[in-house]
């Protein structure tokens, strides 16, 4: 503003310039003179107006526009954009950028909410670190998956949270965190965020993939042995079993009759006890689909439980549920957890097994809890002819694994918090 008055002062000096000079010359009158002064006053005063409100005003106007959007504030814009000038056309630029500005905003905050709701609903872990390995990003998965609040979580260095062997390792390897039996596919890549190098770590859960090609393989390999072992076991049964019955017509040396005798009895009962071993083996490769039917889920657990003698087994009941699957197939199922519970009891101590269910939203949970060792290796759990058990012949949580699934449910396993043993627990879509 004061360079517009000093303009206005210049432009005023010729006419004061001639003014003095004739002053000077005594061609003026000090009335002359004075009325000459007042008009030059006021003619700088309105040529200083209208150059502040035609200049001066308009820059000011766009100055503090451009300030605004400077500090992320659109709502302000320019006036005087309608004018066929300069200046018009110029304002009529900053509201055009101001619009455009605002636009992408509102684009930007919209991008980040559906973003901020895609990760709050994912279920695959989601981790982001910058270049000083501190956690920047962690979705609801990922807090869930450490155990701790968002508060606690960020800001802290993958040492602290235990994931600094992901940071190291190499893209799409398998991993395990801490004592779950989940198995993680790692994603691994890296993004800029204000120039600086960050890393993005994506967990998705593979162990259901992972378990279904292993028991494809499994039950592969069973139908060919089982094949191929019937074939050899039924004559051999029989070949023994023939001999066997003919010892007693043969003569000579009782001694040697006796031990003839009682080798072929080995052979055959050896063979028949072989037979069945290989049966329930086929039978995890033969599962048949669940013929679903509405049930009760009260009368049967209680009719798996009373099918338990070895130790006394406490159900608490639960709602009454009634459900579409298949009966015989989830009895099964029940009696297989029931049984190794009680195998678990039985071997620290004879303590009774508890058996409960409730509902939670569209699932089904029933717990089968022992008190027995625990368990000591938990990622071969679900693994067929793995097992732990002298006689034990690693079909029985394979199977029910196997029944839950194709009831659209799963089984984990895992030790107690509250105290010795485990707990198996069931989940069974309701619908």
């Amino acid at each position: 503003m004061r360079r517009a008055w000093l303009y206005c002062l210049f432009l005023a000096l010729p006419t004061l310039a001639t003014g003095v000079f004739l002053l000077a010359k005594e061609e003026l009158s000090a009335t002359s003179a004075t009325l000459l002064a007042l008009c030059l006053l006021i003619y700088l005063l309105l040529v200083a107006s209208a150059l502040i409100e035609g200049f001066v005003r308009p820059l000011q106007t766009l100055s503090n526009v451009v300030s605004s959007l400077r500090e992320g504030d659109y709502s302000f814009r320019a006036r005087g954009a309608g004018t066929q000038d300069a200046f018009a056309e110029l304002a009529a630029e900053v509201n055009a950028l101001a619009d455009l500005l605002q636009r992408q905003r509102v684009r930007s905050l919209e991008a980040t909410a559906l973003l901020g709701r895609i990760l709050e609903v994912m279920h695959a872990p989601l981790f982001a670190f910058d270049r000083e390995n501190l956690l920047q990003l962690v979705n609801s998965a990922g807090t869930r998956l450490l155990g701790l609040s968002y508060a606690r979580c960020f800001g802290r260095s993958a040492t602290e949270l235990g994931l600094a062997d992901l940071l190291e390792a190499a893209d799409q390897s398998i991993h395990s965190f801490g004592d779950k039996p989940t198995r993680w596919l790692l994603r691994k890549t890296t993004f800029r965020q204000y120039g600086a190098p960050h890393t993005l770590l994506l967990l998705d859960d593979v162990s259901v993939p992972l378990q279904e090609e292993e028991q494809a393989a499994w039950k592969r390999l069973v139908r060919v042995l089982g094949h191929e072992l019937s074939n050899s076991l039924a004559p051999i049964k029989s070949i023994a079993g023939s001999l066997l019955a003919r010892v007693d017509q043969m003569g000579g040396d009782e001694a040697e009759l006796y031990d003839f005798k009682r080798g072929l009895s080995v052979v055959e009962s050896r063979a028949d006890s072989l037979h069945r071993f290989v049966q329930s083996y086929r039978l995890l490769a033969q599962l048949p689909p669940p013929h679903r039917r509405t049930i009760q889920l009260g009368p049967l657990l209680e009719r798996v439980v009373l099918l338990e003698q070895r130790l006394p087994v406490e159900l608490d009941a639960g709602p009454a549920v009634a459900m579409n699957a298949d009966p015989d197939q989830l009895e099964q199922m029940f009696i297989n957890l029931l049984a190794n519970a009680v195998d678990a009891s039985l071997a620290n101590g004879s303590h009774p097994v508890r058996a409960a269910w409730q509902t939670a939203e569209t699932d089904l949970l029933v717990t089968i809890e022992d008190h027995g060792l625990g368990i000591a290796n938990i990622e071969n759990l679900f693994v067929p002819f793995y097992t732990t058990k002298p006689a034990g012949s690693g079909v029985g949580l394979a199977l029910a694994q196997q029944i839950a699934r194709a009831h659209g449910g799963e089984i984990t396993l895992v030790n107690r918090e509250d105290g010795e043993g485990a707990r198996a627990t069931v989940r069974l879509p309701l619908g």
